[in-house]
């Protein structure tokens, strides 16, 4: 079953700390997201593997958009 992560605020993806592929466990970090010059890390809901990323360092993100979707 696939499981999507989305962003929890308005930014821009600072800086993605996994890969398509990698293995994950609950609360891992998966990506950095940057607003108002505050750093907020999107964690993993899940233990699974990245199945996809849906976006790219330096793009806005809104707040509810998917960034990864992991499969458990």
């Amino acid at each position: 079953m696939a499981e999507e992560v989305t962003a929890h605020i308005t930014g821009t993806v600072w800086k993605i700390v996994v890969e398509e592929g990698d293995t994950v466990e609950e609360d891992d970090d998966l990506i950095i997201l940057e607003s108002m010059k505050m750093e907020m890390p999107v964690v993993a809901s899940v233990d699974g593997t990245v199945e996809k990323i849906h976006v790219e360092e330096g793009e806005a993100v809104d707040e509810d958009d998917v960034l990864v979707t992991l499969s458990e």
